[in-house]
């Protein structure tokens, strides 16, 4: 399976905010951003079409405000801005490494972002561009991983690489119980049934029908995005 072609061509990554934290618990840790541009741009030398969505979580989290008492439309879009935020931040690290890159926003923010247009990014990523998407799907009620399952689909990306803190899915919290269980490999109906939290199952619902997989990987293990496009065997599949 492995050779010196990447085995996928196009790939929509998908970082959670809290990835880009670090150790501080919250906010943007700059040097672990650059750690992921750096990454990131190894792939793209390999000629493989990138697209990124990432999470909010780091700055604000919609969900667990909408659970302490704000109204969740409100929340939800305060979490599509700290996306924003993010995407920015990012777009800066991955230009310092080489990369030219895009952000595309589901909300208009016109001064710092171009207005997500699916056949724009498609001739952005045409030209070797990275882009981010910003925003989520830009309405309330959907979260970070069900954009990345959408514009996965109207880019179509061979695969989505969700990235986490540990190896793969686990029956139980790994960080919790040393017996927990690491699966090579999944199905779709299994994540639903099973319950399993990799994604929301808006999100997974969406790769069923669309037969779109899924990697979860660690992303701060060295060379993991790489070895995965390349074809290898890494973290947890779903299909």
């Amino acid at each position: 399976m492995a050779s010196n072609k990447p085995y996928y061509s196009s790939i929509l990554l998908k970082l959670s905010g809290e990835a880009l934290q670090g150790e501080q618990g919250y906010g943007i840790d700059n040097d672990i951003l650059n750690q992921i541009a750096k990454e990131i741009s190894e792939v793209s030398k390999l000629g493989v079409r990138i697209s990124i969505v990432i999470g909010g979580g780091n700055i604000y989290r919609g969900v667990s405000a909408a659970a302490e008492g704000m109204d969740r439309t409100t929340a939800d879009y305060m979490g599509m801005l700290a996306t924003a935020i993010n995407s920015i931040a990012l777009q800066h690290f991955l230009e310092k490494h080489g990369l030219v890159t895009r952000v595309q926003s589901a909300l208009e923010l016109n001064r710092v972002a171009e207005p997500y247009i699916q056949r724009r990014a498609l001739r952005h990523l045409e030209k070797g561009r990275v882009v981010i998407f910003a925003a989520g799907t830009g309405n309330p009620y959907f979260t970070t991983d069900t954009a990345a399952s959408l514009r996965a689909l109207e880019i179509n990306a061979d695969i989505i690489l969700k990235a986490t803190k540990v190896n793969g899915v686990y029956d139980k919290d790994p960080n919790k119980f040393d017996n927990a269980k690491m699966f090579k490999s999944l199905k779709y109906m299994q994540v639903l049934e099973k319950e399993l939290e990799i994604m929301d199952s808006t999100a997974i619902s969406l790769c069923k029908d669309n037969k779109i997989p899924i990697c979860v990987f660690n992303l701060f293990e060295k060379n993991n995005i790489k070895k995965i496009v390349m074809g290898k065997k890494v973290g947890t599949t779903v299909s």
